[in-house]
């Protein structure tokens, strides 16, 4: 990793707030990269000021996960590397803070984020160690809810709990957020829930909820207005669809239900399991989201369906 030690902007500062999105994992309707965009695009530095980087060889698996590139009428013309960095960012205010974003490390996790003092330790030599005063992470999940005209997403609640362990995949952004903890630093998670319907579209709702609750937990004022007619337009046209496909507005109707009934269930402290509301089969559900999404792709064709 490389640190770029003449910062002008970091002169006098002794704490900034870390926010990190760290793309490969777990990013339903594109969350997490939204956002991450977002926030470089409408920064009122105009993009910040890269502090640190790391080298991507070292950490990024490309046959896994290949860079695009152009090829323009008989050659390649342009490669999109990627890249893993430390941005120094500011808000519609003046409040700078540090953004870590880029794709998700696929190997050598402990020595991205390290567990034991001796070592090197590259996150925690970084500007975000000398600056940081903690670190707020993003992730959005595919979840039974349901579209944007009914229910708007939302960040879960960063004080919400699990009544049992849960065993789930780890990413090195979880990783970090533990590590955080061991190093005495802050750490909150916020998880959007996203329509599962939706997942593999990008849904700039989920995006708006996931900076909202960052606005919050780190005390920045960010413009998500240009988000909002993203995320109006997107609604009206999963709406248009739906409108339009009957078979495709059941599906989606029984699944507010089902959450409907969830959601009642989980205020009360009752079953979480919904009495007498049939869901449908795998194989039902697969049929009509694969008919929506390819109707999404063709939105000059109101027939929709594959």
């Amino acid at each position: 990793m490389h640190i770029v030690d003449d910062v002008p902007e970091l002169s006098g500062v002794e704490s900034l707030v870390m926010v990190v999105a760290l793309e490969g994992f777990l990013d339903a309707g594109n969350a997490g990269a939204i956002a991450s965009r977002h926030l470089v695009a409408h920064g009122a530095d105009g993009g910040g000021v890269v502090v640190a980087t790391f080298d991507v060889d070292q950490l990024h698996d490309y046959r896994a996960r290949r860079p695009p590139m152009s090829f323009v009428r008989d050659h390649y013309e342009a490669y999109d590397a990627p890249r893993l960095v430390v941005r120094l960012l500011r808000d519609v205010g003046g409040t700078p803070y540090l953004l870590l974003h880029g794709p998700e490390p696929d190997i050598r996790w402990e020595g991205f984020c390290p567990r034991r003092q001796g070592g090197r330790r590259p996150l925690r030599r970084h500007p975000a160690r000398r600056h940081g005063r903690g670190a707020d992470g993003r992730a959005a999940h595919p979840a039974d809810r349901d579209h944007p005209p009914r229910q708007q997403p939302r960040a879960a609640d960063r004080h919400q709990s699990v009544a049992r362990e849960l065993r789930v995949p780890s990413s090195a952004q979880a990783l970090l957020e533990l590590r955080m903890g061991e190093w005495g630093q802050d750490a909150q998670g916020f998880v959007a829930h996203v329509p599962h319907y939706l997942a593999q579209l990008d849904y700039p709702r989920a995006a708006i909820a996931l900076l909202g609750q960052v606005e919050l937990a780190a005390r920045l004022t960010i413009d998500l207005s240009d988000l909002d007619r993203a995320a109006e337009d997107r609604d009206d046209e999963i709406a248009r669809y739906l409108a339009a496909n009957a078979e495709v507005g059941e599906v989606v109707a029984a699944l507010e239900q089902q959450y409907d009934a969830f959601a009642r269930a989980e205020e009360s402290g009752s079953s979480l399991l919904a009495e007498d509301q049939p869901l449908p089969t795998g194989e039902e559900i697969g049929q009509q989201f694969e008919q929506f999404l390819a109707g999404l792709e063709r939105p000059d064709e109101t027939g929709g369906g594959s």
